[in-house]
C-alpha cells in the first residue's frame, strides 16, 4: 500500500508542475525545490502538532530527517528510539505530515556505531572490522540484508552506511577506534562495502558512502574541530569510492569535514568546489546525490559560521544539507536552513539553476525509492 501512495504522489507532482520541466519555476516550486535539499533531526519519541519539525516538514517542506538514540545536547537516552513499534509509528506520522515522501535516515553501521540496539529490541550485526577481520563476503551481505530488514520494518528508508574509509590509522579517534572501517587495504572495504550494500538494497533501503575523500587517516576528530589530514591522506584511499561508483551501486556519498591542502588550500572537503565538483563529480563520475557531514560538527560550524557553511557547501556541490541538531539542538532549525538558502538565492548567491540541480538528483532517487 505504501508503494502505491508514493508512486501516486510522484505522478500528482509530476501532472502539477513540480517536474519543472521546460519551464522557469514559480516562488512556490522553488520552495519545494530548496526545501528537499534539507534533512535535519529532532526531538521525541512521538509527534504532537507543536512539535518544531512538524512545521520544519509542513511548511518548509523539508526533504528529509535523521533518527537518533541519544540526545548528545542533554546527555539523554531518550531521543527518538524506544522500540520497534514505537519508531515504525513514528516515521508514518512523520511521513503523513509530507507532501512528497521524506528521506528517513539513520545511521545503522552495526558493532559500536547503532542506533537501534539489542536492548530495544532489534537485530544486532557485526562492526564493519568484525566482518572485515572475518573474510567472510557472505556475512557482509548478510548484515546488510538484517539491518534493511529491521529499517523496511521501522519505516526508515535510508542508511548512512556502509563506512568505506580505509583504516590506515590504527590510532584514529572516529574510525579505527570505532571498528568503523572493514579493512587497511582498499580492495577488500570496497569489496565488502558492495556486499553490504546489496543486503540493504535487497530490503529496498538506500545506501551512503561515507566519509568522501576518506577519513581513515585522520588523527583528530572533525566533530571537534578543524581536521588536517595533508601529512597522513593517500590516493589509495579514493579506491573504495571509485569502485563503488563505478560498478553503479552508490546511491549517495557523503562528504567528510577534513582539510588537505593538496586538494584545496582554503575549504575542508564538505565545503571545497575542488573536491565535491572537479575531484567526485568529474573525476570519479558520481551523478548522485552528495550529502554532507552532520553540518553542526565543529569543523564547519567552528570555523564559518551558519550561512557561510551553507552557502559554500551548496556551491562545492552538495546536494542535501545534514543538519543533526543534536550537537547542538535548536528547535525549527530545518526552517532556519530553508530560510537560509532562500536569502541566498535572493542575494544572488545561488542560482535557481543551482538548486534545480539537487532537487533533481533528489527526486530521482526517491522515485526510484517508491518503485522498489
Amino acid at each position: 500500500m505504501r508503494k502505491i501512495i508514493f508512486i501516486f504522489m510522484f505522478f500528482f507532482m509530476i501532472s502539477s508542475g513540480c517536474s519543472l520541466k521546460g519551464s522557469s519555476p514559480a516562488p512556490s516550486e522553488l520552495d519545494v525545490m530548496i526545501g528537499q535539499m534539507v534533512m535535519v533531526g529532532f526531538r521525541g519519541l512521538e509527534l504532537n502538532a507543536d512539535n518544531p519539525v512538524v512545521s520544519d516538514i509542513k511548511d518548509s517542506r523539508v526533504g528529509g530527517v535523521i533518527l537518533f538514540s541519544k540526545d548528545c545536547a542533554l546527555n539523554s537516552t531518550v531521543r527518538n528510539i524506544a522500540g520497534p513499534d514505537q519508531l515504525a509509528k513514528l516515521t508514518s506520522d512523520l511521513q503523513s505530515y509530507s507532501d512528497i515522501p521524506l528521506f528517513v535516515s539513520i545511521d545503522q553501521e552495526g558493532g559500536i556505531i547503532k542506533r537501534l540496539t539489542g536492548e530495544m529490541g532489534f537485530p544486532e550485526t557485526m562492526s564493519a572490522a568484525e566482518l572485515g577481520n572475518s573474510g567472510d563476503i557472505l556475512a557482509a551481505y548478510k548484515a546488510g540484508q538484517t539491518i534493511g530488514q529491521m529499517l523496511k520494518s521501522a519505516g526508515i528508508n535510508m542508511n548512512f552506511a556502509p563506512v568505506v574509509d580505509v583504516n590506515r590509522n590504527a590510532a584514529n579517534p572516529v574510525i579505527a577506534a570505532l571498528q568503523r572501517s572493514f579493512s587497511d587495504d582498499p580492495r577488500i572495504v570496497a569489496e565488502f562495502a558492495e556486499s553490504y550494500i546489496d543486503g540493504l538494497h535487497f530490503e529496498g533501503i538506500i545506501s551512503c558512502l561515507k566519509h568522501f575523500p576518506g577519513h581513515g587517516s585522520s588523527r583528530g576528530d572533525s566533530h571537534l574541530g578543524f581536521t588536517d589530514v595533508t601529512d597522513s591522506w593517500d590516493a589509495s584511499e579514493l579506491y573504495p569510492f571509485q569502485k563503488i561508483i563505478s560498478d553503479n551501486k552508490a546511491d549517495m556519498v557523503m562528504t567528510a569535514h577534513i582539510f588537505n591542502s593538496r586538494w584545496d588550500r582554503k575549504y575542508p572537503a564538505t565545503l571545497s568546489r575542488k573536491v565535491i565538483h572537479g575531484l567526485l563529480r568529474r573525476k570519479l563520475g558520481f551523478e548522485g546525490i552528495i550529502v554532507t557531514d552532520d553540518m553542526q560538527m565543529k569543523a564547519v560550524s567552528g570555523e564559518y559560521g551558519f550561512k557561510e557553511g551553507v552557502y559554500r557547501a551548496v556551491q562545492a556541490g552538495a546536494d542535501v544539507l545534514l543538519f543533526g541538531n543534536n550537537l547542538i539542538y535548536e528547535p525549527g532549525l530545518g526552517t532556519k536552513a530553508v530560510s537560509t538558502l532562500k536569502q541566498l538565492v535572493r542575494e544572488g548567491k545561488i542560482t535557481e539553476r543551482r538548486i534545480k540541480q539537487s532537487y533533481e538528483r533528489i527526486m530521482r532517487l526517491k522515485r526510484k525509492l517508491a518503485e522498489s
